[in-house]
């Protein structure tokens, strides 16, 4: 397609975008710290990539999830310029769907339900899938494995993101912290921003779905929320 260097110069090279498995992803963090602007880079990264990718945001409105798009892909050509912004701008927006869902309305049923609509009728047919707003704190271990079975049978790679709070300490064993620390095994990939004085740094906490070992020299530029590699 003609965008190779963006994909190659792309930090988030570490978390191994580009393997052929279609498993769970989780990015976590307290509120307001980048969950949305890492889940659109990841999009963005995947659509770079060929592929074509299916945004969920759950009680958020289809102008406000565009914008996110908007901005990022913005920042990126800021950073990245190429011969034909314009040509890129059309060629994402050909490669993404935007689906919302009020927060409780969300379900598997509907789900399965709405992409065998895309799917069966030749509208749109992803390869990867990011969910945005997904309430872990009302759903539980067998809730979760039913949307993961999904999204196999669909051969969807499929990212989540969830919102922790400093109050609850609950952590699982590989350090996944509430409200997912019981639900962590069902996610290959696992990220946990973390705010420092100055930036917010990306941690990984599972990798290839077992508990991570090292840093991921990873960071998010708090003035515009891209992914940056640590020198």
């Amino acid at each position: 397609m003609g965008y190779e260097p963006l994909v190659k110069q792309n930090p988030l090279r570490v978390l191994k975008l580009t393997g052929n498995d279609k498993k769970m992803g989780l990015i976590m963090a307290r509120a307001g710290l980048g969950k949305t602007a890492l889940l659109v880079q990841i999009a963005l990264d995947t659509i770079l990539r060929g592929n074509r990718v299916l945004h969920i945001s759950i009680g958020e409105n289809l102008d406000k999830t565009k914008l996110w798009y908007d901005d990022m892909l913005q920042a990126i050509l800021q950073e990245c310029p190429v011969a034909k912004p314009h040509e890129l701008i059309d060629m994402v927006r050909q490669h993404r769907m935007i689906m919302t869902f009020k927060e409780a309305a969300f379900d598997r049923s509907r789900l399965e339900e709405r992409l065998n609509d895309l799917i069966q009728q030749n509208i749109f047919t992803p390869d990867c899938v990011v969910i945005d707003g997904f309430d872990f704190t009302a759903t539980d271990h067998a809730k979760l494995e039913d949307i993961k079975n999904l999204m196999e049978s669909l051969r969807l790679q499929t990212w989540f993101s969830a919102t922790s709070h400093r109050d609850d300490t609950r952590v699982s064993p590989t350090g996944v912290p509430a409200p997912c620390h019981e639900l962590d095994d069902l996610f290959e990939t696992v990220v946990l921003l973390k705010s420092y004085q100055d930036h917010i740094e990306l941690e990984i906490l599972r990798d290839s779905g077992k508990k991570a070992e090292g840093s991921s020299h990873l960071r998010l530029d708090p003035a515009t929320m891209m992914v940056r590699q640590e020198d």
